[in-house]
């Protein structure tokens, strides 16, 4: 999840930006974390003046986008290799990757009491349709199948599975009801006060799962 500390780190590296440049800084952000990166932006055009342009989507596809050319001053990417990989490609400026937040997967379905507090739904399989982003594109894709698989229940599963183009895809076909279920990221979440969700129910998958997700 996300800490106040990166929240800050982050401000002062696109403030740091903004000042040798124009007024606008443009920032491609993994589609997980958009909803945290808007209020992120709305503080930091309060404290700067400058303008925040996002550009949200897979982190494959901002990575491609990248080295086709786009003029993004700064990548927020759901994965410590792909920032590590545009340094090694000459397309990142040395020494400036760092950790701003660590990922969690959550189990969600848009239904109340679909879901359980341990995810046994999936091993009842009494769903038609489960739905993930492709792991190709989107490291939230690659923990989903590192869960499944750690679960043993691939074989059962891979009939049921629809994937999206990205995490924040993958979400709206669970919150449209498409999918039953799918794995998406907590950060998409949204609580009450007391700490359940406010739509839905879902099982946040414990960590030893899947590799970290070090963003």
């Amino acid at each position: 999840m996300l800490r106040s500390k990166f929240l800050i780190t982050c401000l002062i590296y696109l403030a740091l930006i903004c000042t040798t440049r124009a007024e606008e800084v443009r920032v491609a952000v993994a589609a997980n974390f958009a909803a945290p990166m808007e209020l992120l932006m709305e503080q930091f055009e309060e404290q700067t003046g400058h303008k925040p342009l996002l550009m949200i989507g897979s982190t494959a596809k901002l990575y491609a986008q990248i080295r086709s050319g786009a003029p993004f001053d700064v990548l927020l990417a759901a994965d410590a290799d792909t920032p590590d990989r545009l340094e090694k490609e000459n397309a990142a400026v040395p020494g400036t990757r760092f950790t701003y937040a660590r990922g969690r997967l959550i189990l969600w379905s848009a239904k109340m009491r679909t879901v359980d507090a341990e995810g046994r739904v999936l091993k009842t399989g009494e769903f038609d349709h489960l739905a993930i982003a492709a792991p190709k594109l989107a490291p939230y894709g690659v923990a989903a199948i590192e869960t499944i698989n750690y679960l043993g229940l691939m074989n059962k599963l891979a009939p049921k599975l629809i994937t999206g183009e990205s995490i924040g895809q993958t979400y709206s076909f669970v919150a449209s009801e498409n999918a039953e279920l799918g794995f998406v990221a907590l950060s998409q979440m949204t609580y009450k006060k007391n700490g359940k969700l406010s739509q839905g129910s879902g099982w946040i998958v414990p960590q030893r799962m899947h590799r970290p997700l070090r963003q």
